[in-house]
């Protein structure tokens, strides 16, 4: 009778496997992902940029820019040697990159979740059992009366499977997967951002070079100013005082030749640091600045939203933070895990792996919370309040970044036009200056005329010097502010697709808007553009927030 039993019993147990097995392949299939679905936030996008200078084109096509090192273009191979080296040892740059690799990690660690935990145990134990009736123990070991001495031995496996019934799994990766994108932003941003400010102190450097020449050539120009009034004093034509004061021009301008190499020496520190070298063991010789900005290409207002790795940043932020509100929303729901065990328990090691002691136990547990006094609703409120926070984020980083690109196209405009006025009157004044000194020479005037003349030729000059390396420092301003080589296919390339932006009702992507100088992002540009999240066509915006909705995606 016991071994009919046991027959029935064995036989029995494939089928409750199978039963088990097809419910949680079941449960898997008819979840759903509660919370609401990610959509780009909207924003506002302007037609063109207000400070572009006249006959500012955008390239064509757009996809044909140079996504390489955008310094070469200054073609200078001092900066391009500077550069490489940065990429290789910034260590801003650096941190960066062991960022995105933790971000890395922790998709695949959410990932996991997807799948069943299985240990794998073993134990044996020596055990007495109490006597009621006070046994005593013998010498050989034994325990007389009525204890007893039993031995249990244990091998076994645990499976413990949750399924993803409300999709808080894939709300998680999804999120993960977003910070993952995000953190590939923000390594892409640390690198242009130290890469633009490398740029912008070489040519400080540079031009605190040339500064420092026109400072050598003054002092060599006051010093035979000098000699000229002394030897006119010498024959009585001068006055003592005009000496003094040529005396005293020269000492000035030796003063500021000198003090020109405090500012070098701290931008050459500068530059070592951010190439990753000790300020101790680096130099640059001098070399004055001989350059001018070179053409920047132009870009269309909405191509800015997928140049900028800081906007792609804010934004993938916003997608992570929309998909903890599906995770807190699945906290209201209940949860169904499945557990399996299997292995062998003898009392007897010999006999442990035996097919007498095997056991297994295989079944479902649910769980559900009845009351947590406000806690899910506080969590949930917690999430959508941070999406809100990482979409103002997002929106503030937008705006920041036009501004960024406007004010560096005005600075470029400006300095454009106020070099070539310098210039003039530089000229001016070096013509004023050969005049007054011919007079003094023939004694028409006196020394302070000359003076004159001297320190306004002087100014002018500095001033063109310095206008000339402001100009420089703009043009690489401008060229981080665009983006610089930076592509968000680029990111795409690197962490996989990013997240497709929610369907535009046809009215609303072809309703004109109300002010003719306002855009929407790049689906009716004359040049189309690949959106943030990855859409091969523009995506139209709107002016209002789009607020993410509760909803149950079955």
């Amino acid at each position: 009778m016991q071994s009919d039993f046991t027959s029935r019993r064995r036989a029995a147990a494939p089928r409750v496997t199978t039963i088990a097995v097809a419910a949680a392949l079941f449960a898997m299939l008819t979840g759903c992902a509660v919370g609401p679905d990610y959509k780009r936030p909207t924003t506002e996008i302007p037609a063109s940029f207000k400070e572009a200078a006249e006959g500012w084109k955008v390239a064509q096509p757009s996809d044909q820019q140079d996504r390489g090192p955008w310094w070469t273009i200054y073609n200078d191979p001092q900066l391009n040697e500077l550069e490489d080296k940065l990429n290789a040892s910034n260590q801003t740059i650096a941190q960066f990159a062991a960022a995105y690799r933790q971000a890395r990690a922790l998709v695949a660690e959410a990932r996991s979740a997807y799948f069943p935990l299985v240990t794998l145990s073993g134990n044996g134990e020596r055990q007495q059992s109490p006597s009621r009736s006070g046994g005593f123990v013998t010498g050989s070991g034994s325990v007389g009366s009525s204890g007893a001495i039993t031995n249990s031995f244990r091998l076994s496996a645990d499976a413990t499977w949750e399924p993803d019934l409300w999709g808080q799994v894939s709300r998680t990766v999804a999120a993960q997967k977003a910070g993952q994108q995000g953190a590939a932003a923000d390594l892409a941003n640390a690198r242009l951002s130290a890469q633009g400010t490398l740029a912008q102190t070489y040519f400080t450097l540079r031009s605190l070079d040339a500064q420092q020449k026109l400072l050598d050539d003054t002092v060599v120009s006051f010093e035979k100013s000098l000699q000229l009034t002394q030897n006119r004093y010498a024959q009585g034509v001068a006055a003592r005082s005009d000496v003094i004061q040529a005396q005293t021009q020269l000492q000035s301008a030796q003063a500021a030749a000198i003090d020109n190499g405090v500012a070098r020496a701290q931008n050459e520190h500068a530059i070592a640091v951010l190439i990753g070298q000790p300020a101790s063991t680096f130099s640059l010789p001098q070399a004055p600045l001989d350059a001018t900005p070179p053409d920047v290409p132009a870009q269309l207002p909405s191509a800015l939203l997928e140049r900028r790795p800081d906007i792609a940043s804010a934004e993938r932020k916003a997608a992570a933070a929309n998909e903890q509100i599906g995770v807190a929303i699945a906290a209201y729901f209940p949860t169904v895990t499945l557990t399996a065990t299997g292995g062998f328990e003898s009392s007897v090691f010999s006999q442990l792996l035996t097919a007498p002691s095997r056991f297994w136990t295989v079944g479902p547990q649910l769980a559900a919370t009845l009351f947590d006094f406000g806690l899910r609703s506080a969590q949930t409120d917690a999430a959508r309040a941070t999406y809100d926070q990482d979409v103002a984020a997002y929106r503030l980083t937008v705006l920041a970044a036009f501004q960024d690109v406007e004010d560096n196209l005005a600075s470029l405009r400006i300095l454009g036009k106020e070099i070539v006025v310098q210039q003039q009157a530089v000229q001016s004044a070096q013509q004023a200056l050969d005049i007054v000194t011919n007079q003094y020479k023939s004694g028409t005037v006196d020394f302070l005329n000359v003076l004159t003349a001297q320190t306004t030729a002087f100014t002018a000059e500095q001033k063109l010097s310095s206008i000339a390396g402001q100009r420089m420092v703009s043009s690489v301003g401008l060229v981080k502010a665009l983006g610089g080589g930076w592509d968000v296919a680029q990111m795409d390339r690197e962490t996989g697709g990013m997240a497709a932006p929610a369907p535009v009702p046809a009215e609303a992507a072809s309703a004109p808007r109300a002010a003719a100088s306002r855009a929407t992002v790049a689906a009716t540009t004359a040049q189309p553009a690949r959106s943030v999240a990855g859409s091969k066509s523009g995506q139209p915006v709107a002016q209002k927030p789009a607020a993410p909705e509760d909803a149950r995606n079955e």
